[in-house]
């Protein structure tokens, strides 16, 4: 099987990978990641590059990619530990709106959200869910020819700066029954909205978001979305795998530098035999989890959902354990100033342990995997 990338997405790689170097600073990070405040002026650049219009279909006004050229920039991102809400709006409300959104509502927004002009989250996750997906008890009801949602929505991944947000919300069934959840896009400033913003240990941005008789718009048909929620969260995990993928090799390359010249004893650290195993077992875990990064890419877009579904679960759960494995030895092999806020290794190691927890920890996707009947 042909692994290669075709010249168009060396070319992406290569201009991501530019674009993280020369505009996004560690220090300049920090600074963003210390305040409430949103890098707009970066948020351009990715529009000028075509970043947030990527997964769309150009027709629709993106620019056509798949799940590889996704991949390609997460993993770029997850070595320049972007701070912007790209996964929640591009990669995550994106794969929503392709799946549950009707021709015409995609059209109004996908143009928006390719030139940088609106930002989106997925209000989905709710206190006591722990991680299943069907668990929606957010009310969505019908007045007159409105909709209004009434509930509340926890850890909204880049609900503090989005605009709209994409809103899960049943008008029928039990509180885990499948059937009966609809999405229902929602004016994240508008009346019957509340919304406490907060920074996650990563830095990156969320928020606790409550709705009382909030107007809604219904996305495709209400109580018939959670098939194109499940998919859309494969999807999802499939670039945060890749985006992991990009945290642990920043993490394994920084590590390595480290080793070469931190000097103990009269010569550097890394001479000494252990500490080379131990580096070379965290190289080892790289390409392990790049493997599980690839195979996710190839099945998440699959049409079988069993099929889909096994993969990317297998990744998620892999890519777990070897993320802990290889930010624990970053950690150790740094000593004391891996521990500091001022070097750069402790907060990869953060966002590593940040998306380990995302939609569903590496025992949740093992289980699901085991339900599944294994990989194979």
């Amino acid at each position: 099987m042909d692994f290669d990338l075709t010249q168009e997405q060396n070319m992406l790689r290569e201009s991501v990978g530019k674009l993280i170097a020369q505009h996004y600073d560690f220090e300049l990070r920090k600074k963003y990641a210390k305040s409430a405040a949103f890098n707009q002026e970066m948020w351009q650049r990715y529009a000028e590059m075509g970043l947030l219009g990527l997964p769309f279909a150009e027709a629709e006004g993106g620019f056509g990619g798949g799940p590889v050229e996704t991949m390609i920039v997460m993993e770029a991102f997850g070595r320049g530990l972007i701070l912007e809400p790209y996964f929640p709006t591009v990669v995550l409300c994106g794969a929503l709106l392709r799946h549950a959104a009707a021709p015409a509502e995609r059209r109004e927004l996908i143009g928006r959200i390719a030139a940088g002009e609106v930002k989106l989250a997925f209000a989905h996750a709710e206190a006591g869910a722990r991680y299943e997906l069907a668990h929606v008890t957010t009310r969505a009801q019908k007045k007159g020819d409105a909709w209004v949602i009434d509930g509340a929505k926890s850890l909204v991944f880049g609900g503090d700066v989005a605009d709209m947000l994409i809103v899960s919300a049943r008008s029928g069934g039990g509180d885990t029954d499948p059937a009966g959840i609809g999405l229902f896009l929602v004016d994240a400033a508008g009346g019957g909205v509340s919304r406490r913003s907060y920074r996650l240990q990563d830095a990156t941005g969320a928020a606790e978001i409550t709705f009382h008789e909030a107007q809604a718009l219904p996305l495709g048909l209400p109580g018939e979305a959670f098939p194109a929620i499940e998919r859309a969260v494969d999807e999802a995990l499939a670039a945060l795998v890749a985006e992991a993928l990009g945290v642990m090799g920043a993490m394994q390359e920084t590590t390595l530098e480290y080793i070469k010249t931190r000097q103990q004893f009269g010569r550097p650290i890394g001479q000494f035999q252990a500490l080379q195993h131990r580096a070379v077992d965290m190289l080892i875990a790289v390409e392990q989890a790049r493997s599980m990064v690839y195979y996710a890419t190839m099945m998440a877009g699959a049409e079988d959902r069993t099929e889909r579904r096994r993969a990317i679960s297998a990744a998620k759960a892999e890519i777990g354990k070897l993320g802990r494995k290889v930010g624990q030895e970053a950690i150790q092999l740094h000593g004391g100033i891996g521990m500091t806020m001022e070097y750069k290794i402790g907060h990869y190691f953060k966002r590593m342990t940040m998306i380990e927890l995302m939609f569903g920890d590496t025992d949740h996707h093992a289980a699901l995997l085991a339900d599944l009947g294994g990989l194979f």
